[in-house]
């Protein structure tokens, strides 16, 4: 399978998860210019231009084929909930990180996160031969903690002054993984309950 240029399409009862198209727009505009998303994250988006600015961001790195951005949706409404990516993928090296990931108001706390993230870690590991998976948050963003240690990422140590936000604030980055040979453990004691 070409992962640049195959469509990859993951699903569950509860989430459906696809590439991200410039089609896309007009229902992230829905969803993103909420402030409260990109507290913790590097981009603001508030306007059509900055939306625009992150997309095409996105689809640069995908060409580069650092990145594969997603479009979340959930399946019971068909609505947009938001989007993640596989990001800094290293295929040499056997790892990559799911981030980037953000959803609109009325997803937060639904669960619906922890259907993602299943379905993209396990996809990582079950068909793109992935042996590590990552993911960093802001050291402050204490609901993306609590998210990764309910789905069994170990959390791995701090690099401080790690990014500027977009509020000129320097981020402390927290990092956690999952081992391939930890994932069948991480499913039967995190996700199944799903």
């Amino acid at each position: 399978m070409d992962f640049f240029n195959d469509e990859i399409i993951l699903e569950d009862n509860t989430v459906l998860i696809r590439i991200m198209k410039q089609s896309d727009f007009d229902e992230f505009k829905k969803i993103a210019f909420e402030e409260e998303i990109w507290e913790y994250i590097p981009v603001l988006i508030n306007d059509d231009a900055s939306l625009q600015k992150w997309m095409d961001m996105h689809f640069a790195d995908y060409h580069a084929k650092t990145r594969i951005p997603f479009v979340i949706f959930e399946k019971s409404t068909g609505k947009t909930a938001g989007s993640s990516s596989y990001l800094n993928i290293a295929f040499a090296d056997k790892r990559l990180e799911i981030g980037y990931t953000w959803y609109g108001k009325e997803f937060r706390g639904t669960g619906l996160n922890k259907h993602c993230k299943y379905l993209l870690i396990d996809f990582a590991f079950e068909k793109m031969d992935i042996v590590r998976v990552e993911f960093k948050t802001d050291v402050l963003n204490l609901r993306s903690r609590r998210a990764l240690t309910r789905i069994g990422a170990f959390e791995e140590g701090v690099l401080r002054s790690h990014m500027i936000l977009h509020n000129g604030r320097r981020r402390d980055s927290i990092y956690y993984s999952i081992l391939k040979n930890e994932w069948d453990f991480v499913k039967q004691n995190h996700f199944a309950d799903m």
